[in-house]
């Protein structure tokens, strides 16, 4: 039902890959068609103030990129909103920004609280949860997918992961729905540093509160745990507690929205899903893959290096398009094509390398369940209303999809 209009590869030098406003209001399909067909490493010219960028779109120049360690650093920032404002804030602290010793320190600690005890506790409440609130929108006949039933799902998981109150758990929602994205175009930027702000100042009360206790939950790891007898300090603490809410709730929510589009539009992949034809793990996989909840990966060059015949010179920001080699022709097949049986399926939603998502669990676990239910419990989708994008650079997902629903 998107009337969104097709920008045309001959319109590539006007547009800026950068603003929220492209890849809210319109299709770059054929954009990336033509960059990976034709200019694989493009270079975005400034525009105004906002310095050149490379663009990356073929699947195996994305793949070189997030292996290559020695050449590229995401201590400038991990996505184009920072690396071109001068930075993140979190650098060298939250592990998505962080490398070397570091991010391997921050990583294996991070890893244990991705217990298998824990992460099954998860997958029985994400059943819970999905059932709940799929037979509430039974109930009513209709309902907006993306507000009531993915916004639900995703903070759930990650708000048992972190042992989040449940009395702040609706408020947390809100807050994470403004950090990197907004709903509409001429939201004032000063509302996403509010709720980033907002997100920091209650972990920091949160890891207080938690300091000295016997809890097993992620935040009490991070508020009494240590790295060769040091614990973190306090800003790796709160960032590493930010960095798991908004990439445990921002991924999975996008991308459950996006599958039930998926599967409204492609009504042959309902019905296979629906008839058992498909294994669950592999349509999570194709789900994941399609919807692209995360754009694009950002880095800086921290020396020149050549990729793909073309020289990066140190201090070039390079933006490697996940939404591109997700659909790269020569790794896919019928890219183009929702095929819930796809298999092998390496897509690069959960990115790669030392990088790859701590979260990948989580997102993967939530996807499953909403299919899962989906398959048991709804006999009929519906699409009944126009969906609405996010405006954001990075994420991909829409904040509304009015659907009525059947049994």
């Amino acid at each position: 039902m998107s009337t969104r209009p097709t920008v045309s590869p001959n319109e590539l030098e006007q547009i800026d890959l950068a603003s929220p406003i492209l890849h809210a209001e319109y299709e770059l399909d054929e954009v990336f068609r033509y960059l990976r067909a034709d200019r694989p490493m493009y270079w975005q010219q400034p525009r105004g103030e906002q310095p050149g960028f490379w663009v990356i779109s073929r699947y195996a120049d994305v793949n070189e990129v997030y292996k290559d360690k020695a050449h590229f650093t995401t201590e400038n920032g991990n996505a184009l909103a920072t690396l071109l404002t001068g930075g993140d804030s979190a650098s060298g602290a939250m592990l998505a920004v962080t490398d070397g010793v570091r991010h391997h320190q921050l990583r294996n600690l991070l890893s244990k609280g991705f217990s298998s005890q824990m992460l099954d506790l998860i997958a029985n409440s994400l059943r819970e949860t999905v059932d709940e609130l799929l037979l509430a929108a039974l109930d009513r006949g209709e309902c907006d997918a993306a507000q009531d039933i993915s916004a639900n799902v995703p903070l759930g998981a990650i708000c048992d992961l972190l042992d989040i109150p449940q009395s702040d758990r609706k408020h947390l929602l809100g807050l994470t729905a403004h950090a990197w994205s907004t709903d509409y175009a001429d939201e004032p930027p000063e509302e996403s540093w509010i709720a980033k702000n907002e997100i920091l100042l209650y972990f920091s009360q949160l890891l207080k509160e938690r300091r000295g206790g016997d809890r097993d939950d992620m935040v009490s790891l991070l508020a009494n745990c240590r790295i060769d007898g040091d614990p973190l300090n306090a800003a790796e603490q709160m960032a590493n507690c930010y960095g798991l809410m908004i990439g445990g709730d921002e991924t999975g929510r996008h991308a459950i929205t996006g599958t039930i589009l998926a599967l409204m539009e492609n009504p042959d992949q309902w019905r296979a899903l629906k008839n058992g034809d498909v294994e669950l793990k592999t349509a999570t996989e194709e789900a994941l893959r399609w919807t692209v909840p995360s754009l694009h990966g950002g880095r800086k060059a921290t020396g020149d290096v050549v990729i793909n015949g073309q020289q990066i010179k140190a201090g070039d920001v390079v933006s490697v398009w996940i939404s591109s080699a997700n659909r790269d022709e020569t790794v896919f097949d019928a890219p183009d094509e929702f095929k819930l049986a796809r298999t092998p399926n390496k897509h690069f939603t959960f990115a790669y390398g030392s990088h790859y998502c701590l979260g990948h669990y989580l997102g993967r676990m939530e996807v499953y369940a909403v299919l899962d239910g989906l398959r048991r419990l709804v006999g009929d989708l519906e699409q009944i209303g126009e969906e609405r994008w996010i405006y954001s650079s990075i994420l991909h997902g829409m904040s509304s999809l009015p659907i009525k629903i059947t049994a």
